[in-house]
């Protein structure tokens, strides 16, 4: 398949042209191949101790790595109805943490009553939050608010120099994270003995892997406390997922072969057994059931006879099912991993 298919909109794919890509000009080894090789296949699901709830794809920010392809244009938003039909199947469970993520997910009409919901169920709560979203005039005292229950933040921040953030991220994204990052520390977010959690996210701006965690969770820290006096948790490396924004830049700067290489080369065995599809359900925002959020992008739902919306939750069935896999899953099992809580192995 020709790679100029691509070239419709923004992205440039839609699910079922990036899986076709994926397949026809992706790997020569098939994931599923190489995870059998490994002994692996089929994968299944260990249980589920993260409960992730995309609650829509609108957002303040048009970043050119989104996986989600989020903007301010996007009208798919988690309705009341589906976020009852969360909380009510979260009630059902004992899953500790339940994850909220868009898009921007505090732009949701019906975030701050998830929020309030999750916790009386006694879970933990962590947002992903773009940071940016926090200094929005309609979004004045969203830091206080997740700070009065105690919810995990967990920031993206591709990089602690102003040029490589904003390339990536958008014009003036650096300043305005900066200013964000400041608040969440005087509220006592990433101060010692505060309980309150602030965790970065780091992903390459490019076509290549992140390096070490531990490596560059130290140079962020040592960088964003001497330039701009601020303190943080723990840095998440994740791996730049080959599909919707990624993928289209992958293909327009010619960069797909070489990348798609690189990642089944590095694939690793141990990081393939510590994959969060293992751990976690993912919910999208009109009720599917994916066992991940990059399967959601590409309208890969839960498959092999379990329930695929919320509404027909059941954990019995859901927590050993079989994971649904493609191409795109050489991402996650590239060098030491990658999973919405960082690197795996």
């Amino acid at each position: 398949m020709p790679l100029t298919l691509l070239g419709q909109r923004n992205p440039l794919a839609s699910p079922s042209e990036q899986l076709k890509l994926l397949t026809e000009c992706g790997p020569r080894l098939p994931f599923e191949t190489r995870l059998a090789d490994a002994g692996l296949s089929p994968l299944h699901a260990t249980g589920i101790t993260v409960f992730q709830i995309n609650v829509g794809k609108l957002c303040n920010q048009t970043c050119r790595h989104c996986h989600v392809d989020a903007g301010p244009d996007r009208t798919e938003i988690m309705s009341r109805e589906t976020a009852e039909l969360c909380v009510a199947a979260l009630a059902q469970t004992d899953i500790p943490t339940v994850d909220f993520t868009g898009g921007a997910p505090e732009l949701n009409l019906n975030f701050r009553w998830l929020v309030e919901q999750v916790r009386r169920l006694n879970r933990h709560v962590m947002d992903r939050c773009n940071l940016s979203v926090l200094l929005l005039p309609s979004q004045a005292d969203l830091a206080e608010f997740l700070a009065s229950h105690q919810v995990e933040i967990i920031a993206s921040l591709p990089s602690y120099s102003a040029s490589q953030t904003d390339t990536q991220r958008g014009d003036g994204i650096f300043e305005k994270s900066i200013h964000a990052l400041r608040l969440l520390n005087r509220l006592g977010y990433g101060q010692p003995d505060s309980g309150l959690v602030l965790n970065l996210v780091y992903n390459p701006v490019g076509a290549f892997l992140p390096p070490k965690q531990e490596a560059i969770e130290a140079q962020f820290k040592k960088e964003l406390r001497t330039r701009h006096s601020i303190e943080f948790n723990r840095l998440y490396t994740i791996t730049n997922m080959p599909i919707s924004r990624f993928l289209e830049f992958l293909v327009e700067s010619g960069n797909y072969d070489q990348y798609m290489t690189r990642l089944v080369n590095a694939f690793n065995p141990a990081a393939a057994t510590g994959v969060m599809c293992r751990s976690t359900l993912s919910v999208g925002w009109d009720g599917r059931l994916y066992d991940c959020d990059f399967n959601q992008m590409l309208d890969l739902p839960v498959d092999h006879g379990v329930p695929s919306h919320i509404r027909d939750f059941d954990p019995t069935q859901l927590q050993h099912r079989q994971i649904v896999t493609h191409n795109h899953c050489y991402g996650c099992t590239a060098g030491s991993g990658s999973s919405c809580g960082g690197a795996t192995s």
